[in-house]
């Protein structure tokens, strides 16, 4: 599970802003969060950025275009 209550948040894009659903979907987090008035705390950080790419590193197939 993501730990992110979907459900509740489309219900809060499409009843409470009026969003379609394809608009809902096409936003970002940090677009739905501004457009809900939270201030964007809790927004990714450095430090929670470098969290996620220690657990989830980028891997390379041996196809570098570079």
């Amino acid at each position: 599970m993501s730990g992110f209550d979907w459900p509740g948040l489309m219900r809060l894009g499409v009843r409470g802003l009026g969003l379609a659903p394809r608009d809902f979907w096409a936003l970002t987090p940090a677009e739905l969060t501004l457009m809900l008035g939270r201030d964007g705390a809790g927004a990714l950080d450095r430090a929670r950025l470098d969290d996620l790419a220690r657990a989830f590193p980028d891997t390379t197939t041996g196809d570098d275009d570079g």
